[in-house]
Order: structure tokens, then C-alpha cells, then sequence
């Protein structure tokens, strides 16, 4: 940044610019520090005081640091000190948590900007850390840990960007403090958690094109895209300490960023959307367009000139903003001037997705920064050859429907330099590839030959089973079946096929359960709570009651039961005829991603109840088998 304003070069001067023009970056100016700030009860409210104190520290570092005058950097040891010997506490309703959160985030990054400012005594920056973790960082690991008290009911029940700005705030504290336990805490939270802050759950559901919907889409565009400040300043944080946020899960912000950026251009009316039953409602449509937040900045220069890939909604939306402005108090913008970077070569096409959906081959990728255009390639063997079988422009994903077999897929960009070929092969089978076959007849063996052999725990044994062969006994109390990690990561249709005989009535048992937690899975229950045989499907924990369910299974006899979904058209079938279709069943398993809780017999919700009773012969195919082949398994 020093470098560029000092030669007057745009973008970057225009950035400056918008810094100097806010006026926060002028010396002389007096702190306010408070000793208790509250936010979020009317009348008493006083945050405003610190935001203002706070934006200027960070601003007055930033203009040290550019211009290189030791007043500036003066001036904001002087805010720093006055506010780290003064402050003590946050007060307030549940808005105390956006306090712990967003001031928190920059209060962190602006000490961090001065921490190796001579003028800045030592024991005056154990000082400001010392304030950092016990009044910001307590706060921001309470709410992550607690939810405010929502925890042990709906750890979903609280907006993305309530989570992500106290990732931000543990992520930044960690950092300035040295705790790297607290940077920790905080990646496996992205990666991991419950709540909406994890990748999975704020990016809940992929479109064709790696289109990410968001999860405050539905809720308003102002909101969707701080949601894109946050994690985009999560994960530039980590990427500075050598950690890639960024690319986790193949680039599921770029994802949301450009689902959110596409949004805010055009018609809500016109994006891709599922129905979202969570915070606060039911969303069934985009809700508003139009928001200008300074956001996008940061994540066009981290994906675009960092790794060389294309973000064309990203961009068209920066050519709408640029120099971004300064953000206030949620976020401090100024993206033109903090991250723009010299653009480093164009990457190949990667993240080549192929899942089977409605009976076809649905492709997406990741392109290049400079292609114009993309041939999309097929071959009957990994080695080729390859044939051109279509030309994408954008958005990058192609729906192929090839005769049967198994077939190959790569992506090449076309460029003003030539061909660029893609560093992805993906292989799909056309519907009917027996995916994995556990016999449960001696052991948790996959006979399909695919290696994905699974783990028996708890209590369980064999005994005879129907057709004189042996089964699994489940003892309803900790037996259960665990299936490798990921196991059914791959799969877009799909089917699932069992014998079973159920010993109780007990509810919410499960003959397979399909997740990571108790906010994303797919299920399916012998008998549910609306005493339904139930295909419980869910990407945010307010699962409704699911419209594929049927008669519960009879106890005491073996019966044979089948789920299958193409597209989003479930069925389930009971000893080999269907019972119950619906066309809106909208979880596919690669929408979970890598699942690491893949249970036949176990539930992901701790309370209920284990399955009792005994299963024979599982297995999962990739697609979904027709009536006649579910008819001649339940044979």
C-alpha cells in the first residue's frame, strides 16, 4: 500500500483517498473510553462512543503505516491505552454479542497493526491483551459455546453473522494474544461447528455453477453480505498465519460470494433457491437486491489475483463500487485500498464436481481468471480419449446425459493464450452402481468391492437372519453401525436398500442417519414422532416434518424397505412397493459434504432412542433404481 500511494497508483490511490476523506485518520483528536458499553438497550445504549474511538485507532495505524509520520502511529497508542485502562465490561440485551464480536474483530487487528511500534510500552500492550481476552474474548467463546442459552435447543436459531463476527473477534484476539489455542478453537469452529458461523451451515446449499446460497438470503441483502465481510476477514486472518480458510471445502465462500454478488445485480426473482426453514421463519425466495457493501474486495483479490481463478459475479459487482468505501462499525471496508494485489497467472479449471441428478450428469467447476470459454470433455476411460461434447461460457456447469456406463469428465479453458486444461478428472456412473453392500451377516464388511468397510459398536451381535442367512441384532441400547467418513459424500440421486425387523414402538429411532451433527443429515425412521414412516432431510435443524413419510414398519417381522431420490423426487418403498412420493425433497448427500457421523441404527440428536431390532443385507446405490429393480431386491 506504502509503495503504491507513494507513486499515485490507482486503484490504490483512490483507496487512500477514501481513508483520508473519513476524517478519522486526523491527529489530535480526544478518546472517549467508557468503562461499561451497551448495546441493544433503548435509552441506555452507548456503543456508538467506542465505534467511533475505535474506527479511528485503526484508521490513524493504517495512516502510520502508509504514510510512515510517527504521529499518527502516536496517536493510536493514545487510543489504545485510554481504552485498555479504562474499559470493563459489555453490557446489554443479546446485542452485547455483536459488541464482543465486531469490536472485538478490529479493536484486535488495529493493536496488531501497532504491535511493533517502539512507542508502544510493553506493559501497555499485556494491557490492551489482558482487556481483549477477558472482556471481548469470554463474551465471543461464551456465545460460540452457548448461543446465549439456544444451544441445547437451537444452536441455529441466531444468524450467520452473529457467529462469524465472534469467529472474527477469537480468530483476531488469538492472534494479537499469542494464543494460538484460541486461533485453533477457531478454525475448527469454521470447520466443524454447529451453529450458522461453520462453512457448511452459512453456505447451505450448492447450486449448479458452485452458486452457494447464503444463509440470511432469505432474511435481507444487507445482512447476506456482511456475512461476506466476516468470513472473508476470518479467512484472510487465517491465510496470514499460514492457514487456508479460503480454500476449505473447494472454495465454499467464493461459493456464497458470488451466489450473494449475483444476487444484489439481478432479480431475486431469477435466483436459484431452495425453501430454508430456520431463523425466525420460512424463506421461500430471495429477499431484496441492491446492497452496496464494501465486501467483495477481499475476496476477489484472495481467489481471482492470489490463486488465479474467475469470480465474474464478484467482479461485475467491484466495477459497481470501486474504491469501496469505509464500512463503519461491522466490518472497516476499504477493500480497494487494504487488498488489491497485482494479479498472479491464471490457474487451470479445478473443483470439477459430477453428481448424478434426475438421471443425469450434472457438472460444475471453478474457472480461469482469463478464459473466455470452456469445453467440457468426456471419455469412456480415465486415460482417455477425450471428445468435446459441449462449449460453456458462463455459469460454468453443463448437465450431460450419456448412454450407460461409466464415463470420464475433464474441463479445458479456452484463453487469448490457448487451451488451459483442467487439473480435475471426475468419474461418474450412469444410474445403478451398487455404491456400497454391508451383508451384516458376520461382520461390517463392504462386499461391493469399493473398500468402504465399516466399524460395528456398541451392542451388537449376529444371529439368524431371514432367508436361513445371518443378521445384525441391535440392541437398542449403544449398538449401532458407523460407515466410513464421507461415505456417501459422492452422491447426488441416489438409493438406499435394507431388510429390517423393528422389536418396538419406540420413536425417532433410525435405520440410517447420514451427517455430521444434528443440524445437517439425512434420515430415515422406522416409526417417527408424527408415528410416520419418515425420510427426515435437513440443512438448518428446523426440519418440518418431511412430506415423504408412510405407515410406520410393523414390529416383529422382517420387512424390506427402500428409499430413493432423483433431483429432488423422493420415494420410499416398503417390501418392494411404493408407499409415498414427493417432488420436494431438496437434500442431496454431497450437500452435507464430508459427513463424519455415517450411522445405520443411530440418531445425530444425543436423546433419541437407539434402533432395536435387526437389519440384513444394507446397501446404497448411486442413482435411483427403478420400481422394477427395488421390486426384485425385496425379493
Amino acid at each position: 500500500m506504502a509503495e503504491m500511494v507513494a507513486v499515485s497508483q490507482e486503484p490504490w490511490l483512490g483507496g487512500w483517498n477514501v481513508l483520508l476523506g473519513g476524517r478519522r485518520a486526523n491527529l489530535n483528536a480526544t478518546p472517549f473510553p467508557l468503562e461499561v458499553v451497551i448495546r441493544g438497550v433503548s435509552g441506555a445504549e452507548n456503543y456508538g462512543v467506542m465505534v467511533t474511538d475505535m474506527m479511528r485507532t485503526y484508521h490513524l495505524a493504517l495512516r502510520w503505516h502508509i504514510s510512515g509520520d510517527e504521529a499518527y502511529a502516536r496517536d493510536a497508542v493514545k487510543f489504545l491505552n485510554a481504552w485498555s485502562s479504562t474499559l470493563k465490561e459489555l453490557g446489554g440485551n443479546s446485542n452485547l454479542y455483536l459488541s464482543s464480536g465486531l469490536y472485538g474483530t478490529q479493536w484486535a487487528n488495529a493493536a496488531e497493526l501497532m504491535r511493533n511500534y517502539p512507542g508502544w510500552a510493553p506493559e501497555d500492550r499485556a494491557r490492551f491483551q489482558d482487556m481483549l481476552l477477558k472482556v471481548f474474548y469470554t463474551r465471543a467463546h461464551e456465545f460460540l459455546t452457548n448461543h446465549n442459552g439456544s444451544e441445547i435447543r437451537k444452536v441455529t436459531h441466531y444468524w450467520a453473522n452473529w457467529d462469524l463476527a465472534n469467529l472474527c473477534a477469537a480468530y483476531a484476539i488469538g492472534v494479537f494474544c499469542d494464543r494460538s489455542d484460541i486461533t485453533d478453537f477457531a478454525v475448527n469452529y469454521y470447520k466443524n461447528g454447529r451453529g450458522n458461523g461453520a462453512s457448511a451451515h452459512h453456505v447451505y446449499y450448492l447450486h449448479p455453477g458452485h452458486l452457494g446460497q447464503w444463509q440470511e438470503t432469505h432474511r435481507d441483502q444487507g445482512h447476506s453480505t456482511l456475512g461476506i465481510a466476516l468470513a472473508g476477514c476470518l479467512c484472510e486472518m487465517a491465510w496470514n498465519q499460514g492457514v487456508d480458510l479460503y480454500g476449505y471445502a473447494n472454495n465454499r465462500l467464493l461459493a456464497g460470494a458470488e451466489y450473494v454478488a449475483r444476487n444484489n445485480l439481478n432479480d431475486p426473482a431469477t435466483m436459484p433457491f431452495v425453501p430454508y426453514t430456520g431463523v425466525h421463519g420460512t424463506g421461500l425466495a430471495a429477499a431484496g437486491t441492491g446492497s452496496r457493501r464494501p465486501c467483495f474486495e477481499r475476496i476477489y483479490h484472495h481467489y481471482v489475483s492470489r490463486r488465479g481463478l474467475s469470480a465474474p459475479w464478484t467482479r461485475a459487482m467491484l466495477d459497481q463500487m470501486r474504491p469501496e468505501r469505509i464500512d463503519g462499525g461491522d466490518d472497516p471496508g476499504m477493500g480497494t485500498l487494504l487488498y488489491t494485489r497485482s494479479a498472479a497467472p491464471a490457474a487451470p479449471p479445478r473443483g470439477l464436481t459430477a453428481f448424478l441428478n434426475d438421471g443425469k450428469v450434472l457438472l460444475s467447476w471453478w474457472g480461469s481468471a482469463d478464459a473466455t470459454h470452456y469445453l467440457v470433455q468426456r471419455s469412456g476411460s480415465r486415460n482417455g480419449p477425450f471428445a468435446t461434447i459441449a462449449q460453456v461460457t458462463e455459469p460454468r456447469t453443463y448437465t450431460d446425459a450419456p448412454a450407460p456406463g461409466t464415463w470420464y469428465y475433464r474441463i479445458s479453458a479456452v484463453t487469448p493464450q490457448g487451451e488451459r486444461l483442467g487439473v480435475d478428472k471426475a468419474r461418474v456412473v450412469t444410474p445403478g452402481e451398487l455404491w456400497l453392500h454391508l451383508p451384516l451377516n458376520g461382520n461390517a464388511d463392504d462386499a461391493s468391492g469399493n473398500g468402504r468397510h465399516a466399524k460395528l459398536e456398541g451392542g451388537t451381535s449376529f444371529d439368524t437372519g431371514r432367508a436361513g442367512g445371518n443378521c445384525l441384532v441391535f440392541d437398542g441400547d449403544k449398538g449401532h453401525v458407523a460407515l466410513p467418513d464421507g461415505a456417501v459424500s459422492a452422491l447426488g440421486d441416489f438409493t438406499v436398500a435394507v431388510w429390517v425387523q423393528v422389536d418396538t414402538t419406540a420413536v425417532n429411532t433410525r435405520i440410517f442417519d447420514f451427517g455430521s451433527d444434528d443440524v445437517a443429515y439425512i434420515a430415515l425412521s422406522p416409526r417417527s414422532g408424527e408415528q410416520k414412516l419418515q425420510l427426515m432431510a435437513s440443512r438448518d435443524q428446523f426440519w418440518p416434518a418431511q412430506p415423504l413419510a408412510a405407515d410406520p414398519l410393523p414390529t416383529g417381522r422382517w420387512v424390506h424397505v427402500a428409499v430413493t431420490l432423483a433431483g429432488t423426487v423422493g420415494t420410499l418403498y416398503v417390501d418392494g412397493l411404493p408407499v409415498a412420493t414427493h417432488n420436494e425433497v431438496w437434500m442431496n448427500p454431497y450437500q452435507m459434504g464430508h459427513t463424519k457421523q455415517t450411522w445405520l441404527g443411530r440418531s445425530q440428536y444425543g436423546g433419541d432412542r437407539y434402533f432395536k431390532g435387526r437389519m440384513q443385507d444394507f446397501r446404497i446405490y448411486s442413482g435411483a433404481l427403478s420400481a422394477a429393480a427395488i421390486g426384485a431386491l425385496a425379493r
